[in-house]
Order: C-alpha cells, then structure tokens, then sequence
C-alpha cells in the first residue's frame, strides 16, 4: 500500500504536537505522526508529504527549522561548489536519459599548485547540463555544511547511517530511467520542480549485492504499468521511498533541484552476517576442504554442506550469552563508521583543550557513536570509539556517564571528582574530539 500525507491537517497529528519534537531531523522530512511512520510506513511503503503538512507539523511543535529547504542547499550552492571547491571525482557524476558520462569529459587538472587530474571543470560541466545533462553532486553531506548537519541528526535518529546527493536536472529532461535503489531514500524539493512516477517493487527489500539491473527485465515490465504514485514535487516537499520501490522523474518547465537522502539500512540479512562472523572462533568451521576437491561438483560438496549445515544449526542452537554481544559488535562496526559526527574546527579545538579550566562548559560532539565498557567501580573506564579504545583512571566513570549523556556540563561541577580533577578529564576529551565547547 502507497499513500500520502494527510494535507487536510485534521488526521495524522504527531501525539508529540505542541511541543519540540524529539526526531527534529526526521520532523522536517515526514509530515504526520513519527511513530504511525515509524510503524506503517518505515521499510514497507512510499509516503509523500507535502510542504504545507510540512510546514504545520514543524509550527505545531514549535520546531526551530523551517519545513522547507532552502536552508539546505539552493541553486547557489550547486554553482558554488561545481566553482570554487575544487571538487574531485567521485563527487560528482553526470548523466542523460539513463547514461553516466565518462569524467574525462569534464574533469582535468586543477592547475599550478594543484596538479591533479580529476579535478571539476566547471566550463565543461556547463556546456554538458545546456546540452541536457543532469548533474549528480554526489556526498553533499561531506561538502555542504547545512547538509552535514541534517545528514548527522538523522543518522542519530533513524539509527541507520544516511548519505546526501544532489540531483540538478535541466528543464524538461530525465535523468535516470526507471530503476530502483538497495537503500531507502528521502527526495527532498529544493527548487524547481519535478514529477515523480513510482512503482512497486519486482524485487522487495533487495540487499546490497542485489541492484536494478540484475532484475531489468521485470523494472522495464512494471515501469510500464499505472504508477503507483505519479505526483508533481515542489519545493519543500518531501519522498519516502523504501528500497527495492521503482522510481523516475522528469524535470517540468524550469531547473529542478532535489536532494536525495540514502539511508543504508541494517538488515536482518546484516544480523545473520555478524552471527557467521562470531563464528569464527569455531575450530570445526575454520577447518579446509579435503585435497583435490572439485567445487564446481555438487556432489563432492554435499556431505561438506551437509556437515557444515549441522555444525551451524548444532552451534546456534546452543546457549551462548555473549552472542548478542559478539553480533553487537559486527553490527556496530557499520553503523559507526557510517557517518562522520558534528564536525570540528582543529584550530579552536586545540585551543580549548589547552586552555579548558573548571568553569569550562562543554557537550558531547553530535553524531559521536561511543560505548562505556561495564566495569566494576575500581576498574580503569573504557570509552569505545568508532575508531579507538580511550582508557581513563577508576573513579571517574559517574564524571564520564555525565559528560557523555548530551547535556551541557561544566568540568568543575562533575559528579564524583574534584573540580580541578574534573578539569583534566573534560581536557583530555576534547583533545580526543569526544566533547567539544558548548
């Protein structure tokens, strides 16, 4: 089932309505209530929200941001960063009806001081977007600050890691034929605009090493079906579209600029990896195949299947408490490395940690996936990072509990610790990008 936003405003209300919505990232980008999406919509079927529903939801709970996009990025930015950003390939693609052009047509040296060869020519870039070329800014999250910070609240709140790209697409031209993306997608209008035509899928929840085309036969055959959705999207509307949903949309009567949030979800199929992956351990499933085996031979490979299968279901089927914990791991691995957190500004940072004193207030850095190891109260604190292990001295885990639960604190006022012992802890983790100046 497909359906859009309620645009009456009397049905779909947040039960969150009234006050400031605790998913500000997801409020900006799906109109109705948060958790009936959460529930019927995440993962299951395609929802339009239109700016107007939008924008009532955001006033309704009294949201900073405004509904529509423009604070995001406009046709200014696209030129600005096509210009003077010295954007390199894989950050941009280009395309027509359906084709990506080689970047050899419009890439080339940066020039003195600059010699790289795959730098943007943006004269090039011109001459191919008049011809009718779409232009595809891809990892705008990485290159565009409002971008960043949208990208890095959502990931917080979908849980999922997200990506941004950009699509410019000239007056009355198509850029991509129907097709079907291995992620769900947020579209974002920000200017122009364009009509979209979905379709159900012939390939439902498709992994990551399942794309489109292994299936082109079947998109090509429903494309040419009734539409499940065939709407217009002006700017600040938004498009839910889970992955596997076939999807095209054509410029109208001027430049149409959207943004497409890619959020690569976890999977059971995910799950099921980490659970082999803990698995390794096992001596019985590490062992080789026999000497001269013919692999290509199904028969020489049952009884190997076989044995294997039961080994499998004989190991998952018993009791194992530090299973979770193991798959814990491997999952945790893809969702924190996923997406940068809030960025910080080297310089400055630098200079707080230097300087920091009790009376320093500081928060933790957004988007920071981190985990306190248990331990008893005598024990040295372990602070798990995406990238590293920080160890920090016994009696500091309540001080280190406070500084990393999202609000403000100042180091002399930390639980369990002198102010100027709070002092050095707050110092050390800002030199390890862990909280930054609030």
């Amino acid at each position: 089932m497909t359906t859009t936003a309620d645009r009456s405003g009397d049905r779909g209300q947040d039960r969150g309505a009234g006050r400031a919505s605790d998913r500000p990232a997801l409020r900006r980008l799906v109109a109705g209530d948060l958790d009936d999406f959460a529930a019927a919509a995440w993962g299951r079927e395609a929802r339009l929200s239109r700016a107007a529903d939008l924008a009532k939801h955001a006033h309704a709970e009294r949201a900073a941001a405004p509904a529509a996009f423009g604070d995001l990025f406009d046709l200014d930015a696209v030129d600005e960063l096509l210009s003077r950003r010295g954007l390199r390939t894989p950050f941009l693609r280009v395309a027509k009806q359906g084709t990506v052009v080689d970047s050899r047509h419009f890439t080339g040296e940066g020039g003195v001081g600059a010699e790289v060869s795959d730098q943007v020519r943006d004269d090039r870039v011109a001459a191919l977007f008049a011809d009718g070329h779409t232009v595809v800014l891809q990892g705008v999250h990485r290159t565009w600050a409002p971008v960043a910070d949208l990208a890095t609240e959502l990931a917080a709140e979908l849980g999922h890691p997200v990506q941004t790209n950009a699509y410019i697409t000239p007056a009355s031209s198509q850029g991509f034929s129907a097709h079907y993306d291995v992620h769900d997608v947020f579209v974002l209008q920000v200017a122009g605009t364009k009509r979209w035509h979905v379709h159900a899928p012939v390939h439902p929840d498709p992994l990551r090493s399942q794309p489109w085309n292994d299936h082109a036969a079947a998109v090509a055959a429903r494309a040419a079906e009734e539409p499940l959705i065939d709407e217009v999207l002006e700017p600040g509307d938004a498009l839910y579209l889970p992955r596997g949903y076939l999807h095209s949309a054509t410029a109208q009567g001027e430049v149409s600029v959207h943004l497409t949030i890619g959020v690569h979800v976890l999977t059971r199929w995910a799950v099921v990896d980490a659970l082999l992956d803990a698995l390794t351990a096992d001596p019985e499933l590490r062992g080789s195949l026999p000497l001269g085996i013919d692999a290509a031979d199904p028969a020489a490979l049952a009884p190997h299947v076989e044995a294997v299968a039961a080994r499998l279901a004989e190991t998952l089927a018993a009791p194992d408490p530090q299973r979770t914990e193991r798959a814990a791991r491997g999952l945790r691995r893809r969702v924190w490395n996923g997406n940068r957190p809030e960025a910080v500004a080297p310089l400055a940072q630098a200079a707080a940690a230097t300087a920091a004193d009790p009376s320093t207030v500081v928060r933790l850095r957004r988007g920071l996936h981190h985990r306190l190891r248990p331990a008893g109260p005598d024990d040295p604190v372990v602070l798990e990072l995406p990238d590293r292990t920080l160890t920090l001295p016994a009696g500091t885990r309540e001080a280190c509990e406070r500084l990393l639960d999202g609000r403000p604190a100042a180091g002399g006022d930390l639980p369990g610790l002198a102010p100027d012992d709070g002092a050095v802890v707050v110092r050390r983790l800002l030199k390890e990008g862990v909280l930054i100046p609030a």
